[in-house]
């Protein structure tokens, strides 16, 4: 026997459940499906090797879907500065200059999706299925049909994908890609140093790639190595008293003396872009539509206004009696997210490639830029207003407000 939903969201990460709970209290009955649980949080953990920068329009979601207090319960780091500097040029940008009492928050992504999946077991309108994987897809332009693990059928004319980069929602239903890697590695670092808990994220270019520094609650913080691809091994191999050595020789001095190294991991770094964000009866969110350089952070929280994005569209057009499964409802959408991601995604790229770039001309004008943007406070507040993802046309839960 088959259960029937009004929309079912493959994917209970952080976009995933974030669609959910945004669903939550509204007329539409929604299933979710997410094949790992995450593992129960307590705060004598280490701090997770995963973590975003939430923005502050991510915080407005989060607070207004009811699960920003179970992040609060938890574990976060607010930052009120960032830096952005190089050999000549140096900026850093304070939330005091506008008014704002953080730029953002550094928080585990575990405890961002455990606080999300916690709330949406409020709601009534909402299924959960995990730990639960999908056995087979059947798509078609009037219903699709999932066969989970275990046998369950569930039916739905509204599929949403969540489900990562290598999405297979996407894949089943014949959306395509258009792709690229950046021919270098992100290394991350979890370390303990001699400061206590900062309030400052800040990123140096250097001529083999950035460097960052993440705060976390205490003593701690996570380093970001950008390099190459073959370096990034090479320092993946040392034991950790020779890595040790090699971070005090290649990062400034604001880091701080490094008392531990903790633990270490590696990614590549890839653009991605769906042609399409939606087709009838389905709808991509976060990195199952697009997947973004890291440099600035913004993954995750373009991510969350995916799912802002799409929630209000699907429960403005289903309070308007119209189909919500139908193309033109979820061109809305698409036509809200798309080019915004794409812009993102575009200077994150020129971002990247014009500070990743050794030739003098372009080094002299970038320091230059940095120069401007420290002296000139309009376009210095613009930056910063851009990165708390307070630019632009926001849906209503970025903003702080219902959409129920």
């Amino acid at each position: 026997m088959t259960q029937n939903f009004d929309i079912i969201i493959v994917g209970g990460g952080m976009v995933g459940a974030t669609v959910a709970c945004a669903l939550g209290n509204s007329h539409l009955n929604v299933a979710i499906i997410e094949k790992n649980i995450p593992e129960a949080f307590n705060n004598k953990q280490p701090h997770d090797m995963r973590v975003s920068a939430l923005s502050i329009a991510s915080k407005n979601i989060l607070k207004t879907i009811g699960a920003w207090q179970g992040i609060l319960d938890r574990r976060y780091c607010p930052f009120k500065r960032m830096r952005v500097f190089e050999t000549a040029g140096d900026t850093e940008f304070c939330s005091d200059d506008i008014n704002h009492d953080q730029l953002g928050f550094i928080v585990e992504n575990r405890i961002t999706q455990l606080a999300l999946l916690e709330q949406l077991q409020q709601f009534e309108n909402i299924t959960l299925f995990a730990p639960m994987g999908i056995k087979t897809i059947d798509y078609s332009l009037t219903e699709t049909q999932l066969e989970l693990e275990d046998g369950q059928l569930l039916g739905t004319k509204m599929l949403v994908a969540a489900d990562g980069g290598q999405s297979r929602v996407r894949q089943s239903v014949g959306l395509g890609v258009t792709s690229w890697d950046y021919q270098q590695h992100a290394m991350v670092i979890y370390i303990e140093t001699d400061y206590s808990q900062q309030d400052i994220t800040w990123q140096r270019f250097t001529p083999s790639g950035p460097q960052a520094f993440l705060p976390l609650t205490g003593h701690y913080g996570s380093i970001v190595w950008y390099n190459s691809v073959d370096e990034v091994r090479r320092l993946k191999t040392l034991h950790y008293p020779e890595l040790m050595q090699e971070l005090i020789a290649a990062f400034p001095e604001c880091l701080g003396k490094v008392t531990q190294i903790l633990s270490v991991a590696s990614f590549p770094l890839k653009r991605q872009h769906a042609q399409s964000y939606v087709k009838q009866g389905v709808a991509l969110v976060g990195d199952a539509a697009h997947i973004i350089n890291p440099l600035a952070g913004q993954g995750v929280n373009i991510g969350l206004l995916d799912a802002a994005a799409l929630a209000e569209v699907l429960i403005e057009a289903h309070k308007n009696g119209e189909n919500i499964a139908d193309l033109t409802v979820l061109k809305r959408y698409e036509s809200l997210r798309r080019n915004e991601n794409l812009k993102m995604m575009t200077v994150m790229d020129i971002f990247y490639r014009v500070f990743s770039n050794k030739v003098v001309p372009i080094k002299f004008l970038r320091n230059l830029g940095l120069g401007l943007a420290e002296r000139v406070l309009p376009v210095k507040n613009k930056i910063m207003k851009a990165a708390m993802g307070l630019e632009g046309k926001l849906p209503k839960l970025a903003r702080g407000e219902s959409i129920d």
